[in-house]
């Protein structure tokens, strides 16, 4: 059997499935000897995330196909490259998450924290706060007037501890903040929570919208993430400060029918990035190199 060669600048949960196939092999990198002395290799499928750096233009024009996950950096290597667009594809970050049945999950965990069942949870999450958007996050939640709600911040033990310096300042959400460090279930977060708020700076797309869109939320993402291609323009944020987001949320907390319909057509969507669908993508891609 030919085995197609792959590499990649980060790994992934579709790169790790597709190393587990007997057709796939990752392409080793060359060491110091071989590298002077040998033709230098290049895969047959290259997954190009972050920064187009020379090594990654070099990977990206030897490779039979490149996969990228957003079309927006798609463009990007054409528009540096020139190559053809037919050798590069979009495949959208995969998940594999474990759906369960999003009233238990938030029952439980209104029960856990003695909270009343009616309350709404406004979910935020992230691995570095401040670029993701924490302060932006709470300034939004603070312009709210829909009363019955409460805001859940999960992260890691150091940015809880540095958060606590900052929501002091937030007088009319002290009795609405709920903060969890280290959280040992952070998907059923996602599935206890009505809205995932995401005002991030950060430009590499954020697999939690697709998460979270996978566990019945209404998501709000800002434009700035490449994340904003699988959003409506309702669910998009002109920038991290759009302030016009708090009547959104308000509005859409008011009218539970419309809350419904949104959490509904966004875990349709989102299911269409589930890893197995994402693994179908990209074996009907490579099964002709």
């Amino acid at each position: 059997m030919n085995k197609i060669t792959i590499s990649y600048k980060s790994t992934s949960l579709l790169i790790e499935e597709l190393k587990k196939q007997e057709n796939i092999k990752v392409l080793k990198k060359n060491n110091l000897l071989s590298s002077l002395f040998s033709k230098k290799k290049y895969a047959d499928v290259y997954f190009h995330t972050g920064v187009l750096d020379e090594k990654s233009i070099k990977n990206i024009k030897n490779a039979e196909i490149t996969i990228t996950n957003s079309f927006d950096l798609m463009n990007k290597i054409i528009e540096k490259t020139k190559i053809s667009q037919e050798k590069i594809k979009v495949i959208y970050p995969s998940i594999n998450i474990e759906y369960k049945k999003t009233k238990e999950i938030k029952a439980k965990f209104c029960e856990e924290l003695q909270i009343n069942l009616d309350i709404k949870f406004i979910l935020f999450t992230a691995k570095n706060f401040k670029s993701s958007g924490v302060k932006e996050f709470l300034d939004i939640c603070s312009s709210i007037t829909y009363t019955d709600f409460k805001i859940i911040i999960a992260g890691e033990k150091k940015q809880i501890a540095n958060l606590n310096f900052q929501i002091s300042k937030y007088s009319t959400l002290q009795d609405k903040i709920i903060l969890l460090e280290n959280y040992s279930n952070m998907d059923d977060l996602f599935l206890a929570s009505d809205i995932f708020l995401l005002p991030t700076y950060n430009k590499s797309f954020s697999t939690n919208i697709i998460k979270a869109m996978y566990c019945k939320c209404v998501v709000f993402v800002s434009l700035d993430n490449d994340a904003k291609e699988i959003v409506d323009v309702f669910a998009s944020m002109d920038s991290p400060t759009d302030q016009s987001i708090a009547f959104k949320i308000d509005a859409i907390l008011s009218n539970e029918n419309d809350l419904k319909m949104i959490m509904k057509q966004n875990r349709k969507l989102a299911l269409e990035f589930n890893l197995q669908s994402n693994l179908e993508k990209i074996n009907n891609l490579i099964k002709n190199i």
